[in-house]
C-alpha cells in the first residue's frame, strides 16, 4: 500500500526540478538575447496592472454616480406615480390613441360627497339608476395608464397655481379635478371658494385653495378667449356686440404667473351664440359682417398663440390647450337629447372638429412648447356620459355638458400624465 506522503514528496520534487530547469533555460535564453525583453515584459506587467485599476476606479466612479443620481430620481418618480407597470413614456407613446375598457375600480370618486362638484353634473346623485357610464377607463394601445397616487399629486402641486381658462366644459373638467384630489385630503374644510363663493357658471373667476399643501386651482371664465364689447358706432341694428378677434380677453394678465395653465374654447362658436345673439367680429376698428365662423377662430386663436408667446415664461408654466368636445344631440335644433346607456362604435363623424383641427394647425406652429390634449376622438364614442335629463333641471336636456363622476375625469387623468412625464414631482 502506498502511503499519501511518501506519494507526494517524489511529485513536489520531480515538479521543483523540472521548474528550475525551465527557469534555468529561460536564464540562458535571456542572456544571449536582447536585455530588452526584461524591462518589456516589466512595462507589460504594469500595463496590465494600470488598465485592471483603471477599471475599478471608473465602474466605483459609476456606481457612485448611479446611486446618487439615478435611484433618488427612480425613488421620487415611484412615490409620485404610485405604479409597478407604467413603464412607458407618455412621450414616446400616443396616450390618446386607444379605447375604452370596463374597470370596477371606478369611478374615481362620489360627486354627492364633493361639495365642488355643481349638482347639475351628479347624474347619479340626480336620480339615475344605470351606473356602468361610470365604471369605463381609457387605455392606451402601445402603453398604460399611470394609476394616480392623490397623496403624490397633493405633495407634486404643493406651492402651485394650476389655471383653467375657457368655457362651462373647462369648469367641468376644473371640478373634476378638485374632486379627484380631494380624496387624499383628510380633513376638508381645508379646501375652500378663495371668495366664499359657489360653484356657478355666471361668475368668472372662481379659485380653490388647498391650504394644507399651499396650492389653488383656479378657473377663469373665457368662452370665447378674445375679448367680447359694445357694437361700434354706426353699426348694423342687428350688431348688439362683437367678438373683438385681435384682442385677447380683458382679464387675460390674470393667468400669467401661473404653473400650470390649461386653455379651451369652442362650444360657444355657433350661430346661436353669435349671430343670434347679435354678436358679430371685428378686427381693429373693422366690423367683419360677412366673416365665416371658422375664419374667426382661427384669427382668434392665432392671438391666443401670440400672447401665449408673448406672456408666458414657459421655463415656469406648463402649457396645454384641449381640444373640442363633442356633443351628442340627436337633433339640436330640436333639442332632442338620447343618453345611451353603452358608448358607442359609430360616432357618425364627431370624432372630428374643425375647431381641433385649426388649435392643431395653430399649436403646431407656435414658437414655444405648448401641449395640446386632443380628446375629441376619445369623447366621440360616449354617448352614455352626457347629463341628459339627470340635472338640477330636468326639463331641459342636455348633450352636452357630462355628468361627474365621468369622461372629464379621464381628461384630466391624461392632463396629469403629461405632468408626470415632464419633471412634475414632489418638492
Amino acid at each position: 500500500m502506498i502511503k499519501m506522503g511518501t506519494f507526494n514528496r517524489p511529485i513536489s520534487l520531480n515538479r521543483n526540478a523540472s521548474f528550475n530547469r525551465a527557469v534555468s533555460f529561460n536564464k540562458r535564453v535571456l542572456s544571449i538575447g536582447s536585455p530588452r525583453i526584461s524591462r518589456l515584459s516589466w512595462v507589460s506587467r504594469w500595463f496590465r496592472a494600470l488598465v485592471i485599476v483603471g477599471s475599478l476606479i471608473s465602474f466605483f466612479i459609476a456606481f457612485c454616480c448611479g446611486y446618487f443620481y439615478v435611484l433618488p430620481s427612480l425613488s421620487q418618480a415611484f412615490h409620485v406615480y404610485s405604479i409597478s407597470s407604467f413603464n412607458d413614456s407618455i412621450s414616446s407613446c400616443d396616450v390618446l390613441d386607444g379605447s375604452w375598457v370596463l374597470d370596477n375600480n371606478y369611478p374615481l370618486y362620489n360627486a354627492s360627497e364633493c361639495p365642488f362638484a355643481e349638482r347639475g353634473f351628479d347624474c347619479l346623485g340626480n336620480g339615475r339608476r344605470d351606473d356602468e357610464y361610470l365604471k369605463w377607463r381609457w387605455k392606451p394601445k402601445n402603453c398604460n395608464m399611470p394609476t394616480l397616487n392623490v397623496q403624490g399629486l397633493l405633495e407634486g402641486f404643493r406651492g402651485k397655481r394650476v389655471v383653467f381658462v375657457g368655457d362651462s366644459m373647462s369648469r367641468t373638467q376644473w371640478e373634476s379635478l378638485i374632486c379627484l384630489l380631494m380624496n387624499g385630503v383628510q380633513d376638508k374644510k381645508s379646501v375652500y371658494e378663495v371668495n366664499g363663493n359657489k360653484i356657478t357658471k355666471q361668475i368668472r373667476y372662481l379659485g380653490v385653495r388647498f391650504a394644507s399643501f399651499n396650492f389653488t386651482l383656479e378657473f377663469y371664465r373665457s368662452v370665447f378667449l378674445v375679448q367680447q364689447g359694445l357694437m361700434p358706432r354706426h353699426s348694423p341694428k342687428r350688431v348688439k356686440s362683437t367678438l373683438k378677434l385681435d384682442k385677447l380677453d380683458n382679464i387675460s394678465h390674470q393667468w400669467i404667473d401661473s404653473d400650470v395653465l390649461i386653455f379651451n374654447t369652442g362650444q360657444w362658436w355657433v350661430p346661436g351664440k353669435l349671430f343670434g345673439m347679435g354678436c358679430y367680429f371685428q378686427v381693429g376698428n373693422s366690423l367683419k359682417l360677412g366673416m365665416s365662423i371658422p375664419s374667426a377662430f382661427r384669427i382668434a386663436l392665432d392671438t391666443w398663440a401670440s400672447w401665449v408667446e408673448e406672456n408666458i415664461d414657459t421655463n415656469r408654466t406648463r402649457v396645454f390647450f384641449r381640444t373640442f368636445e363633442p356633443s351628442h344631440w340627436s337633433n339640436l335644433t330640436l333639442r332632442i337629447c338620447n343618453v345611451t346607456e353603452h358608448p358607442v362604435f359609430e360616432t357618425k363623424g364627431r370624432e372630428q372638429s374643425i375647431f381641433t383641427d385649426t388649435a392643431l394647425d395653430v399649436v403646431k406652429n407656435m414658437t414655444i412648447p405648448v401641449t395640446v390634449l386632443h380628446i375629441t376622438s376619445m369623447s366621440a364614442s360616449r354617448s352614455d356620459a352626457h347629463v341628459g335629463r339627470w340635472s338640477d333641471n330636468p326639463s331641459v336636456p342636455d348633450c352636452s355638458h357630462w355628468c361627474l363622476p365621468g369622461v372629464p375625469d379621464v381628461w384630466n387623468e391624461i392632463l396629469l400624465s403629461y405632468l408626470l412625464d415632464g419633471g412634475f414631482h414632489v418638492q
